[in-house]
């Protein structure tokens, strides 16, 4: 095919390798030309790219600005051109953008005397949406730029971190005296020069990181960073107060100074305008918002103004809509407000763009870096793309046509770079991420620590990436092709997108799904990253270890971390209980810190990130829990000091009203998502998970499976311990519930007793004269209660009566009332008739009921009165004697709430062997969540614990975003009439909500589909003490 004429510019044009027609530009569809020069007088005009490189382009005056602008990305070979823009100063020293669509003459006053400079106009939430190894390398220049000069703000670590990855991708490996003379010849951000010994420190865990993984891991860094792509214009407010106003993915943003102070999101903006001088943002009605229906803000002009109009109507339309809007239709007569719109692709037809077309990769060059990988040759050079083989001419200064690839400099550029390509690194597919095809395996977790994943890395050399890598037509590797492996670890390579260095997948942190910003689906993406990671089901069985070692490290913290500098610092806290925990959960919190380094370093293995020539020795996971279990028995003595703690607790907040108090605001915080005393009891339930997960995987494996044998022998280790502490965890958990419910109950005396156990708790509907009442009744081993909710601030419950067990009887009484599902409590004082809500219901409670009955009659139990002395069965309770401390409870919407209160409103019942089910079967890990009317699936941490699943952004937040309680919903599989066409999608449902999971594999499908049931089924037998067993209390 013959070569397309080029456009006749000052500047070279590379061509895609492999590319026969498109130029590669973003904003043109495939096989399309770049749009044709109108005639004209021409100009030079010139651009100043993100690396301080100076281009000239020759292009007509009459050209609209869309024509220069894919001309500049045609010089780069940048496909995702979409997220920059070309931005210069006006007449009236004003930044403004250059627009697609009017034409240059009209844009630029003097052409030959303005520089345009090419920046990133539009800033992802999540840099995994850039799909190319060249925009993310843009980016980062960009963020470089930001850095060094002081517009984008952060604190001296984050600054310091920055800086590190960007010296890694400029000089390579730490090396101390090379880096240190580095920093001092190079300014990377203001005020460096107290920061370079801990630039140093970041840069030297740095090691191995490539140029492209170390842009990774600075727009990782940046894009949390609360200035992160902002540019601020000054404002007022109505009463004068000096602002700044910007505009991001999520909407228009207002600060002070450097402090954002309010957030107005695209979803609640109804209209955005501006009169004069006066920015307006019209909000759409809400009752539950203290702002006005249109604010107000006023800036320095009316240009001004409408700069910011423009670029808010940009920034809404790239990320929120699907596609480009179509121009309004002219007027006939008069023309009214601006027709202004936005002139482009949407991120989602970017995105979208990409993923569907094929294209090779062009190596490029980054200016400044001096790193060497393999046979990677020093140079440095500006940004620019690597001609074509078929040597696509371009026409120089004095417009001879010169063969660039046959100059000296450029063919030692050339081979320089097609050497480099050996290096799967530098082989690698146009939308591959920077390290996913080491060994053909995929990373879904993001389990390794980045120091210790790259120092022990071992890179191999694979030329068959080659294939489908960017030089593939190369003569330069033919001398290669002999060597090529087809198979790497017994699986094909594949070509991958979105993914980080070191294989994690996109942070959810700030990804446009969750925060309401874009339109962006991860549902092709995901398909094509299930297919790569290991199969095998023992791989997913340990991964499931290492999610929920993450959780439960976390958990530690809240009492080794949050609860000690909380409460445990204060002096009305005794020194016993400070003592008491130090000594329990410290130990326990060093050992799972490392245990949990060990199974992150394993994963990795397994999956092939560190270890390319590894196969077989690192894909097992009984070993690293045999060796760490064996290490965990000298603590079985902080295991069994639990029920120590909880009692000492307990003792302290009785005898100090201060402590009582930091105790309860404690769990009020955000950290604390379940009630305390579960955290406390969190190192018992882990043994556990352990013997759970090796239960599987003795299960799964054969007895000659060279994994099976560490597993046994694992697993005989920890039954033992479990075995150990069984009876020991039931009566803490009886415990636990019982000062749960304390916290619960207004009107009860001595609820902790000798004896008492705790059955069931549930709504039931009380019969009375004014008809059905919905009350909330506790079972124990020795008494009924039932209460109602009270008219106070506070999650509680009054209580009306109580009913003793011994000599009661219980009769079903639905044709004697005409009530459905009813039965009737006869006591040795009085009758009582309620009714369930369902026959399942009914038949647990009568059941439970029951089984109580014939424990009473054997027990020596306690047997006192439960009520305060001025309660009466059948009257309202009064307030609490005034003895006694306050109300123990979070206020209503604070705080974990109370499953009493789930029960209530959801009309369920819980008994305690579900309760006991429910903190054991314990599980976490990554899914993808969908709304009954949403288009796209959002990727969250999710934790199953005490009956409902915790969101987080990702699995290192200390606090959830939201949660679910699940009791009353229902799990089911969708059915086909859903359109839910994907694999392992599980539904959660109760009355009209409806939610929709999605796992990574059938194994954590199945377990996820387990849990969730154990938790919306009823279980199957009671699960109480034995009588005869001492009590805790």
């Amino acid at each position: 095919m013959a070569e397309p004429d080029p456009e006749p510019m000052s500047s070279g044009a590379g061509q895609r390798l492999g590319a026969p027609e498109t130029l590669g530009i973003s904003t043109l569809d495939p096989g399309h030309r770049p749009p044709a020069m109108p005639p004209g007088r021409h100009v030079s005009i010139r651009v100043r790219m993100l690396d301080d490189t100076e281009e000239l382009f020759d292009i007509s005056q009459k050209a609209s600005g869309k024509v220069l602008f894919d001309l500049v990305c045609s010089h780069m070979n940048l496909i995702e051109g979409d997220y920059f823009g070309l931005e210069f100063q006006n007449h009236q020293k004003m930044m403004v953008w250059l627009d697609h669509i009017k034409p240059i003459i009209k844009q630029l006053r003097r052409p030959k005397h303005t520089t345009l400079r090419f920046t990133v106009k539009f800033f992802p939430p999540d840099h995994a949406q850039l799909l190319e190894e060249l925009t993310r390398y843009l980016f980062a220049l960009q963020i470089k730029q930001d850095l060094s000069c002081g517009r984008l703000t952060c604190n001296d670590s984050s600054a310091a971190l920055m800086v590190s990855h960007i010296i890694q991708s400029e000089i390579g490996d730490f090396e101390e005296s090379q880096c240190r003379s580095h920093l001092l010849n190079n300014n990377y951000m203001p005020d460096q020069m107290p920061l370079i010994d801990k630039i140093m420190e970041f840069h030297s865990k740095n090691i191995g990181q490539t140029p492209a993984e170390s842009d990774y891991q600075l727009l990782e860094v940046a894009r949390r960073l609360e200035m992160y792509g902002i540019r601020l214009l000054p404002a007022k407010d109505r009463e004068g107060t000096k602002l700044s106003l910007a505009v991001a993915h999520t909407g228009v943003l207002v600060f002070q100074g450097h402090t954002r102070i309010n957030a107005f999101n695209w979803s609640k903006v109804r209209k955005l305008s501006f009169k004069r001088k006066r920015f307006l943002i019209k909000l759409r009605p809400d009752l539950n918002s203290s702002y006005q229906d249109t604010l107000e803000f006023m800036m320095a002009s009316r240009d001004y103004c409408k700069v910011f109009w423009k670029i808010c109507v940009e920034y809404h339309a790239f990320f929120r809509l699907f596609e480009e809007p179509k121009p309004k239709p002219k007027p006939v007569l008069f023309t009214r407000g601006s027709s202004f719109r936005f002139s482009g692709r949407t991120q989602k037809q970017v995105i979208d763009y990409v993923r569907e077309s094929e294209f090779k990769k062009i190596p490029f060059e980054r200016k400044h870096s001096r790193v060497q990988y393999n046979s990677r040759v020093q140079h440095n050079s500006r940004l620019s793309p690597l001609p074509s083989p078929r040597h696509h001419e371009v026409p120089t200064e004095s417009g001879v046509p010169e063969n660039r690839a046959d100059s000296p400099h450029r063919r030692h550029w050339q081979e320089s770079v097609l050497v480099s390509a050996e290096d799967p690194i530098a082989s690698r597919a146009t939308r591959a991420s920077p390290t996913h095809q080491r060994n053909g395996h995929e990373d879904r977790t993001g389990s390794v620590s980045r120091t210790e994943e790259r120092t022990g890395s071992t890179r191999q050399t694979h030329p068959e990436h080659l294939s489908t890598g960017a030089v593939a037509n190369s003569p330069h590797l033919s001398a290669s092709s002999g060597h090529s492996h087809g198979m790497v670890n017994g699986q094909k390579s594949l070509e991958l997108c979105g993914h980080s260095p070191d294989g994690r997948q996109p942070s959810p942190l700030t990804s446009p799904l969750l925060n309401d910003a874009g339109s962006v689906r991860t549902d092709d993406e995901d398909e094509v990253r299930r297919k790569r990671f290991p199969t095998d089901r023992a791989y997913f069985i340990a991964k499931e270890l290492l999610t929920t070692e993450r959780t439960y490290l976390k958990d530690l913290e809240v009492v080794t971390v949050s609860f000690q500098s909380a409460v445990g610092q204060d002096e009305s806290t005794p020194d016993s209980l400070k003592n008491t925990m130090l000594s329990t959960f410290e130990p326990l919190h060093k050992f799972h810190t490392g245990f949990l380094r060990e199974v992150e370093q394993r994963l990795a293995l397994w999956e092939g990130r560190s270890n390319a020539h590894i196969k077989g020795d690192y894909q097992r996971i009984g070993d690293v829990m045999l060796k760490n279990l064996q290490g965990l028995k000298p603590l079985t003595a902080n295991l069994t000091k639990q029920s120590e703690v909880l009692l000492e607790l307990e003792r302290a907040c009785k005898a100090s009203r201060r402590l009582e108090g930091l105790c309860r605001d404690f769990e009020l915080q955000k950290v604390c998502y379940i009630p305390l005393n579960v955290f406390i009891l969190r190192p018992l339930h882990r043994l556990n998970h352990y013997q759970q997960i090796l239960e599987r995987l003795c299960k799964h494996y054969a007895a000659t499976h060279v994994d099976f044998r560490d597993c046994r022998a694992a697993l005989a280790d920890v039954s033992e311990v479990v075995e150990q502490l069984q009876g020991s965890l039931v009566k803490m958990e009886n415990f636990q519930k019982l000062l749960e419910l304390k916290k619960d109950l207004i009107g009860v005396d001595n609820l902790i007793a000798p004896g008492r156990e705790f059955i069931r708790l549930g709504c039931l509907s009380k019969l009375s004269g004014k008809g059905l009442q919905q009350r909330m009744f506790f079972l124990f081993n020795d008494v009924i209660l039932y209460t109602s909710r009270g008219m106070t601030g506070t999650n509680q419950f009054k209580v009306n009566g109580q009913l003793q067990l011994h000599g009661m009887t219980i009769r079903e009484s639905e044709d004697e009332w005409g009530v459905p599902h009813a039965f009737t409590l006869v006591g040795q004082r009085q009758s009582v008739v309620v009714a369930a809500s369902s026959l399942t219901e009914m038949a647990k409670w009568m059941e439970d009921i029951k089984m109580a009955i014939e424990m009473a009659k054997t027990s020596n139990g306690p047997s006192s009165d439960l009520l305060t002395s001025n309660l009466t069965d059948n009257k309202e309770p009064s307030p609490i004697s005034e003895n006694k401390a306050p109300p123990v409870g979070p206020p209503s919407g604070q705080g974990p709430v109370p499953l009493s209160v789930i029960c209530w409103y959801r009309v369920q019942s819980l008994s305690f062997s579900e309760s006991c089910r429910s903190l054991e079967n314990q599980l976490s890990g990554n899914l993808l969540r969908k709304f009954k009317n949403s288009n796209g699936w959002q990727k969250l941490w999710v934790v199953f614990t005490n009956f409902s699943l915790f969101f987080y952004k990702s699995h290192q937040d200390d606090y959830p975003l939201a949660s679910l309680p699940l009791l009353g919903y229902s799990v089911t599989v969708p059915a086909e009439s859903e359109n839910i066409h994907k694999d392992y999608v599980f539904k959660l449902h109760f009355k009209s909500h409806v939610y929709y999971f999605r796992a990574e594999s059938e194994y954590t499908f199945e377990r996820w589909m387990e849990v969730i049931r154990s938790a919306t089924l009823p279980s199957s037998r009671a699960r109480v003490l034995n009588s005869k067993e001492p009590h805790l209390h």
